[in-house]
């Protein structure tokens, strides 16, 4: 049931808030013997609930402290193996949902930073890394009286391809000038954000990094392989094939900035330029996104 939105002295009403810690910054480091292994977290938690008196009479009882949250992160994070960002997020939320009455929805999202392997006279380093490209793993929980809601994801994940690319056939007006091509370089920074089926029961039987890799697979692989008529065609090809290999969940949204690589025009020169020199720009940039479900 939802909570009565209840009347401020000043006669106004409030009507929603939350709070919580943002960019809370963690880096764990798991050692067996002389082998070690790093991963580095930025986690975000926000709390709703009966807070109101927090905001309209200056009664703090209610209120843990943000500082709290920031402890909390750092302390279960070295109380509990980091399986997945998924399970992490998934304990966090968990305690402060229960260790709160008063709290109706704890969400906490988490952004892991790539931490890789040194190779070093042909051998993996036991404890030397280079840190990762743009892209991020991500995941957000929400976690209610009804039980857990859980995305995973990935950010800026940057892929191109130089060809098995067009854009051609489309509408055109009296403001048109782009050139129909067969045949251009398709690159994009790659967000997505996928949702676990929502059964309270099932995410203890989910191994979330399986299934992340899975997916991160078949978006690259997809995005590799697809005779592509535009942006839409293959981002739809390649959310039909995240849902195809991964079970578990049941939707998937794809976002794809298109990173537009301009062809030269070398003519002045008397030089031809057969899809071989190209100027990459940021903006303005096409965006295209979608959802797609079971």
């Amino acid at each position: 049931m939802a909570r009565r939105i209840r009347q401020a002295p000043g006669g106004t009403l409030l009507l929603h808030n939350n709070y919580g810690k943002s960019r809370v910054r963690m880096v764990k480091v798991s050692r067996k013997g002389r082998v070690h292994t790093v991963r580095e977290f930025t986690v975000d938690v926000a709390l709703t609930g009966d807070f109101d008196d927090i905001h309209t009479r200056g009664d703090n009882r209610k209120c843990l402290p943000t500082d709290t949250m920031k402890n909390t992160v750092h302390a279960l994070g070295k109380k509990h193996p980091i399986t997945s960002i998924e399970s992490f997020a998934m304990r966090l939320a968990e305690h402060f949902h229960s260790s709160n009455r008063h709290v109706e929805r704890a969400r906490v999202s988490i952004q892991e930073t790539a931490w890789e392997r040194l190779n070093s006279r042909g051998k993996p380093h036991p404890h030397c890394f280079i840190r990762g490209g743009e892209e991020r793993q991500t995941c957000r929980v929400l976690h209610a009286h009804e039980g857990p809601y859980i995305s995973g994801g990935i950010e800026s994940l940057t892929i191109l391809k130089s060809t098995d690319s067009a854009f051609s056939g489309f509408m055109r007006d009296q403001y048109t000038t782009l050139k129909a091509t067969r045949d251009r370089i398709f690159a994009t920074s790659l967000n997505a954000e996928w949702n676990y089926l929502s059964d309270p029961e099932r995410p203890a039987r989910i191994d979330f990094g399986a299934c992340r890799s899975a997916i991160r697979g078949a978006l690259i692989q997809t995005f590799a392989d697809h005779k592509s008529e535009s942006v839409q065609h293959t981002l739809h090809a390649m959310g039909e094939a995240a849902l195809r290999t991964c079970k578990a969940i049941h939707s998937i949204h794809i976002s794809m900035p298109n990173k537009h690589c301009l062809l030269v025009d070398l003519s002045p020169f008397g030089m031809t330029n057969p899809n071989e020199v190209f100027v990459p720009t940021d903006e303005p940039h096409g965006l295209i996104e979608a959802t797609i479900v079971r």
